[in-house]
């Protein structure tokens, strides 16, 4: 197993460096610095003597990959490739474009964005699974049609809907929690509740019916005929069989959103004014803020590769067959 999960984190090795090199290609390359100095200003017109000096003040006046004019090893660590994107891989995202340490905001920032996404994920993934295995229960009956129907119909909504419908209804007319807003400690918990009931509302649809899919699949096969042959009920055959053989789809499903704990979700912590990592990335959208932008995208793929991992790592628990592959 060790030999396993080895080999599945070398992997990882030459990916982080193709995002890395891409986006420095895009950051740098495609778009130069001069083009980033203009963008930044927000002048028409603005003199070279001011590019240039916006350049100096966020060390993007040195070469990109060599710097013949240095001596030693500051030919190499000179550049812009050494200092902006190479320093990424030991988390050392510098300051912003604004002057501001973005390891900081990054921890100070987390927090937020793990309280929300944590209990959506896992209220979502029991909340999915119930209904899944239910309408799994009762297949080929009204029960399913109806489900399946249900599900579509939460399908075909925009997330949007469930946000702005949400926050009129729950924090306007019934004035149950706030509309938008956040605050430390306990006092945080009025404003996730709202977040949190959308977030798993606005995933019912498309997870029961991944669920639905697994489970029937699974009642298919032939150990679960053999189940029912010896004379196990319906109940145990999902719960016992049915549910465990489906463990690895499942777990794949969920790795796809484990970046989402950290990075946070753009829309919802904009429209509720959480201050998590997804609307600090908007944010530094919004404002031209290519350091924080970088970094964001090279932390994305980082949390990312590590959930994958992670999932080899549960797959080999959930199944010890594919640790042989």
């Amino acid at each position: 197993m060790i030999a396993y999960i080895t080999r599945r984190m070398l992997y990882a090795i030459p990916i982080l460096l193709g995002v890395n090199l891409l986006t420095f290609v895009l950051f740098f390359v495609v778009n130069s610095t001069d083009d980033m100095a203009r963008l930044h200003l927000g002048v028409k017109r603005v003199n070279p003597e001011a590019v240039e000096v916006w350049k100096q003040e966020h060390g993007y006046d040195k070469p990109l990959l060599i710097n013949a004019k240095a001596e030693g090893l500051e030919v190499v660590t000179d550049t812009i490739l050494f200092t902006k994107s190479l320093g990424l891989f030991v988390f050392d995202f510098g300051r912003s474009d604004n002057g501001r340490d973005i390891g900081y905001d990054i921890r100070q920032r987390m927090w937020p964005s793990l309280a929300i996404a944590v209990p959506t994920l896992l209220v979502g993934l029991l909340v999915n699974l119930t209904f899944g295995l239910l309408i799994a229960f009762f297949r080929h009956t009204y029960i399913d049609l109806w489900g399946v129907i249900f599900c579509v119909a939460l399908m075909s909504v925009s997330g949007l809907f469930y946000i702005v419908g949400g926050q009129y209804l729950i924090g306007k007319l019934l004035a149950v929690v706030p509309i938008s807003g956040y605050d430390t400690g306990v006092n945080a918990l009025k404003f996730l509740v709202l977040p949190v009931i959308i977030g798993v509302i606005s995933g019912i649809g498309a997870g029961t019916r991944w669920y639905r899919t697994i489970f029937l699949e699974e009642i298919g096969r032939d150990f679960v005929r053999t189940a029912r042959a010896k004379g196990l009920t319906e109940r145990l055959v999902l719960f016992r069989h049915v549910l465990a053989n489906g463990m690895i789809p499942i777990i794949t499903g969920v790795v796809v959103v484990l970046p989402t704990l950290f990075m946070g979700s753009l829309i919802t912590e904009s429209f509720f004014g959480i201050p998590g990592l997804g609307s600090y990335t908007l944010d530094a959208i919004n404002s031209q803020d290519f350091a924080i932008v970088r970094s964001m995208v090279f932390l994305g793929a980082v949390l990312y590769i590590v959930g994958l991992v992670l999932t080899d790592i549960a797959y080999t628990i959930a199944d010890p067959r594919i640790r042989l592959n």
